[in-house]
C-alpha cells in the first residue's frame, strides 16, 4: 500500500490563509525533489488552480524551469453532482494519487461540505491556520464572554476530533494537527497574550500542536500572480526584486516546514 502522506490545510472559515499555505508547503516539497499531487476542493473559487495556471504560464513565458505537482481535478460533472458523487469522485482520485506520489495536499473551503469532511478523514496531517483574532478561535473553541475563560470545542474542532476517531476506527491510525498562528502581525497585539493562552489550553484538551504561520507579507501577495512562492526565488526565477524582507520570508517558509516536520523529509526516488 502506498505510504503516500495526505496533507489536508483546512478551516471552516474563510479568510484564513489556508490557500496560501498551501501553496507554500506545494512548493516547499516540491524542492525537495518530493513528488507532490495537490486537489483543490475549493470548487467555486480554485485559488489554488488558479495559482498552478499562472505557474505554467509564466515558467513557459520566462523559459525557466521549476517543479511542477500533479494536479488533481474533480470533473465538472463531478462538481455539480450530489455530495455523495462528488465524494465517491474524490476518493477515486486520492486513491489513484496516492499509488504514484510521495505528498497529497488537499486544500479545502471555507465551510463545512461532505467532501472536506471526507478529506480529513483521510488526513495524515491537517494543517489549520488561524489569524491572530478570537475571530478564528471562535471556530476552534469558545470563550466565557465575561471572564474570556475557555468554554467548550467548537464547531471545526469538532470536525476533525470525529475524523480522527473515524481514522483511528477505521485503520487504527492517528492523524496529526497542528495549528498554525498565521498572518501575524509584525508589532505585538493588545490581546496577543489572551489569545496565545487560550490557543495553548484548548491544544492541551484536544490535542493539537500549535506551530509558526506566515506573517502578512507583501513578498507573498506579490508573487502569488506569477505562481511563485519565496521558495521559488533564485537567480534564473526573480520576478521582483530580491531584499533582505524576502530572505526573512524563506526563513520563515524553512520554519513552518520544520514545525511540520516536512523539512528534509522527502522520500528519495527510486532510481
Amino acid at each position: 500500500m502506498s505510504q503516500a502522506r495526505v496533507i489536508v490545510v483546512g478551516n471552516e472559515k474563510g479568510g484564513a490563509g489556508k490557500s496560501t499555505i498551501a501553496i507554500h508547503l506545494m512548493t516547499g516539497l516540491a524542492w525537495q525533489d518530493a513528488r507532490v499531487a495537490v486537489v483543490d476542493l475549493d470548487l467555486r473559487q480554485q485559488s489554488f488552480g488558479r495559482f498552478l495556471a499562472s505557474r505554467r504560464r509564466w515558467l513557459e513565458a520566462q523559459g525557466v524551469e521549476a517543479p511542477m505537482p500533479t494536479e488533481i481535478r474533480l470533473a465538472d460533472e463531478a462538481a455539480k453532482a450530489p455530495g455523495e458523487e462528488i465524494v465517491a469522485c474524490f476518493e477515486a482520485a486520492l486513491a489513484a494519487a496516492r499509488e504514484t506520489v510521495d505528498f497529497v495536499i488537499i486544500d479545502t473551503p471555507g465551510g463545512d461540505t461532505p467532501v472536506s469532511r471526507a478529506a480529513h478523514a483521510a488526513a495524515d496531517l491537517v494543517v489549520t491556520p488561524m489569524n491572530d483574532s478570537f475571530v478564528d478561535f471562535d471556530l476552534l473553541g469558545t470563550v466565557d464572554p465575561v471572564t474570556l475563560e475557555l468554554g467548550r470545542p467548537s464547531i471545526y474542532a469538532e470536525t476533525v476530533w470525529n475524523a480522527r476517531k473515524a481514522r483511528a476506527m477505521a485503520d487504527g491510525r492517528s492523524i496529526d494537527w497542528i495549528v498554525l498562528r498565521n498572518r501575524l502581525a509584525v508589532t505585538e497585539a493588545r490581546n496577543r497574550k489572551r489569545l496565545d493562552e487560550r490557543v495553548e489550553a484548548l491544544s492541551r484538551r484536544i490535542g493539537f500542536r500549535v506551530g509558526p504561520g506566515l506573517r502578512d507579507r507583501v513578498i507573498y501577495r506579490e508573487l502569488f500572480p506569477f505562481g511563485l512562492t519565496v521558495a521559488d526565488l533564485s537567480p534564473q526565477i526573480r520576478p521582483v526584486s530580491v531584499s533582505l524582507a524576502h530572505v526573512a520570508a524563506r526563513q520563515e517558509l524553512r520554519s513552518l516546514m520544520q514545525a511540520l516536520n516536512l523539512e528534509g523529509q522527502a522520500p528519495a526516488q527510486a532510481a
